[in-house]
């Protein structure tokens, strides 16, 4: 049995490590003409000041395209401050389907003839001035069908929110292969070619996950879907224990309501690591108990050196807070990582942006507004 646990452990460092080893080191950039940014808002937005300013410093040009529900003021005076350079269009209220995905719907519908490039991005990132050019670069040199970054999670104040962070790096620093990828949509990127050769506006209709219904539709139509590896995208994490841990549980219930067999195959591998390290705490002695922290001390020395090299100073330092519980309790990372993943398949129903959506097989079949 130790034997297995050393094999084990040194597979997941092994894996960080590959990651860290295949940043690219040159990032190129391509800026194709035609190119739009989808920003999907809600009616409250505040106009994400810092959003915008990152999207001003991004080194190619770009039209934004901004969805609302109809009712978003703020998104109304930038159009109007900004002219040409901003749209906005109103998607009124869905019935039958997410309100991000009706937003993005209605964004499709209002491309103009000369939007060649399509890029995607959440309100809530921090994004660096590289990503649209770097997003676009696999897309151009015909390396890929679909480009995605993904999100790194910035930890606030507080316990319980770098331990959410600590189970997200762990999945953002998984080695990322193309045949194994699915997009995030807070950054992701494809040709107006690619949304037409998918019908795009059909693989959304009546969906909840943007990014699980663009993903598992570009699977079937056997697209190429590659990471930017060294797009790990900030995105700030921020509320209390119900609120972080109710987050953490709507991912996971997105993927099985979409595919039961890839949530499966997530939640094994973390049963296996959180049995193995059950074994190694009550059975295993301190041999075992060492091995686990040396493997978990090794990731996390591996983790620091990744998000130094792909964020800013002060969010790496806000990064840095999820590496604490690694160095200290990695086995509760563990262990509040299956117990998300379990809690998501107990129910069908995820509320999300002021409504609670019941899904099934990725498709909405009720909706109503949460109280």
């Amino acid at each position: 049995m130790l034997w297995v646990w050393i094999g084990f452990q040194a597979l997941t460092v092994l894996g960080v490590v590959n990651y860290w080893r295949n940043l690219p080191a040159d990032r190129k950039i391509e800026a194709p003409e035609g190119t739009v940014v989808i920003l999907s808002v809600r009616d409250h937005w505040d106009g994400g000041a810092d959003l915008i300013a990152r999207l001003k410093a991004q080194t190619v040009p770009f039209r934004l395209l901004i969805a609302t529900s109809g009712q978003c003021s703020a998104a109304e005076a930038l159009a109007a401050r900004e002219g040409n350079w901003v749209q906005v269009v109103a998607a009124g209220v869905a019935q039958d389907e997410g309100q991000k995905i009706h937003k993005l719907r209605a964004a499709l519908r209002a491309l103009r003839p000369d939007d060649l490039w399509l890029v995607f991005i959440d309100a809530d990132i921090a994004p660096p001035a590289r990503l649209v050019g770097r997003l676009l670069f696999p897309l151009v040199r015909g390396k890929a069908d679909i480009a995605t970054g993904y999100r790194l999670l910035l930890p606030g104040q507080g316990g319980m929110a770098a331990l959410v962070g600590a189970v997200e790096m762990q999945l953002a620093t998984l080695p990322r292969f193309a045949s194994a990828t699915m997009p995030w949509g807070g950054a992701m990127a494809l040709s107006r070619a690619v949304a037409d050769r998918l019908d795009l506006d059909a693989a959304l209709a009546g969906r909840l996950s943007d990014d699980m219904s663009i993903g598992l539709a570009g699977w079937r139509a056997k697209l190429r879907l590659r990471p930017v590896r060294d797009l790990l995208v900030a995105s700030p994490l921020e509320g209390g224990i119900a609120e972080l841990l109710g987050f953490g549980v709507r991912q996971y219930r997105h993927i099985v309501t979409n595919s039961v067999g890839m949530w499966a195959l997530a939640t094994g591998v973390v049963a296996v690591q959180a049995a193995f390290w059950l074994w190694a705490l009550v059975w295993g002695g301190w041999t075992a108990i060492a091995i686990g922290y040396g493997a978990a001390w090794s990731r996390a020395l591996v983790r620091r050196r990744i998000i130094a090299a792909v964020l800013e100073p002060a969010q790496m330092a806000q990064a840095r807070r999820s590496l604490f519980w690694d160095l200290v309790a990695p086995f509760v990372v563990t262990w509040a990582h299956l117990a998300v993943q379990g809690q998501a398949a107990l129910s069908s129903r995820i509320r999300w942006g002021g409504w609670a959506y019941r899904v099934r097989r990725g498709k909405v079949v009720d909706m109503v507004r949460n109280a």
